[in-house]
């Protein structure tokens, strides 16, 4: 017997509203203190759960990335793995985020992918537990898991809830992919960013600290950050290369979205501090 398809799973995007370096740990990675907040623009994924165990993934990217590091499906082993489950899934990708954008496009995957299985598959793991398999598979996993915006430290994934002021953004996506391995193996990444509390950051200006870096090694960054500086304040997220400019109404966004030049490609969102994966399971 195979169950009927499960529709319109999103993955959505995400911003880092700011990302403070604080330093590095022995074991590489690093310490860091961040704002998520959802953006409503997403990849979408369909399931259609099977009684024999065989993962098979169908994807509107075609090869670009090898079954062995896809997380979609070393999300869905992982959680058979743990979880005990012989049930098998067919999932189909419809990808709309740009890779290597910093805006989370393959955790956001990863993490819809242990969120829907988990529900459809029937194995019952909590929110938390789920959020551990996650890790495994990123620092940014976690998050989309919870599915609130949230202030993060340690290397992403210690969260606590946060309700930043859920602006319109312009989304601008630089034709570069940005290596996060290689951002912050760069001996020039600033990493002495001094620790605050949390009022303190809500409160203070706000900064990326791997922009400048990204910028100077990435020319398209930089011109597209100052090409959208000039419209509203902009910073990148995460590593790159996707910069944001935030605006108070919707037609502004989409005004400036209207004047971006014939080599830029961009789109407009709303900001969301409880992501369109979280709703969507409130609704079942």
């Amino acid at each position: 017997m195979i169950n009927k398809l499960s529709q319109g799973w999103p993955a959505p995007a995400k911003l880092n509203l700011f990302l403070h370096v604080n330093g590095r740990r022995a074991d590489g990675y690093h310490e860091l203190q961040t704002l998520f907040q959802f953006i409503d623009y997403c990849d979408y994924l369909d399931f259609k759960v099977t009684d024999t165990s065989p993962l098979k993934l169908h994807s509107n990217m075609g090869n670009a990335v090898a079954d062995s590091d896809n997380l979609i499906l070393r999300a869905a082993k992982l959680l058979k793995q743990i979880s005990g489950c012989d049930k098998g899934a067919e999932i189909w990708l419809d990808k709309r985020l740009p890779m290597g954008g910093g805006i989370g496009g393959g955790s956001s995957d990863a993490a819809t992918t242990l969120v829907a299985l988990n529900h459809l598959w029937g194995t019952q793991l909590s929110k938390q537990k789920l959020m551990e398999i996650g890790l495994q598979l990123g620092a940014d996993v976690p998050v989309f898991i919870n599915g609130l915006a949230a202030f993060a430290e340690g290397v992403g994934e210690e969260l606590q809830p946060a309700s930043p002021k859920e602006y319109w953004y312009l989304v601008l996506i630089p034709n570069v992919h940005v290596s996060t391995a290689e951002i912050f193996q760069d001996p020039e990444l600033p990493r002495d960013t001094p620790k605050l509390d949390i009022a303190s950051l809500m409160n203070g200006s706000w900064q990326n600290d791997c922009q400048s870096l990204v910028a100077k090694r990435h020319p398209q960054v930089a011109k597209t950050l100052l090409w959208l500086l000039e419209y509203a304040p902009s910073r990148m997220t995460g590593t790159g290369a996707c910069v944001f400019g935030e605006f108070e109404q919707q037609q502004q966004a989409l005004d400036v979205l209207a004047k971006l030049p014939s080599d830029m490609t961009g789109f407009v969102a709303k900001g969301a501090n409880t992501s369109s994966l979280e709703l969507r399971l409130a609704q079942l």
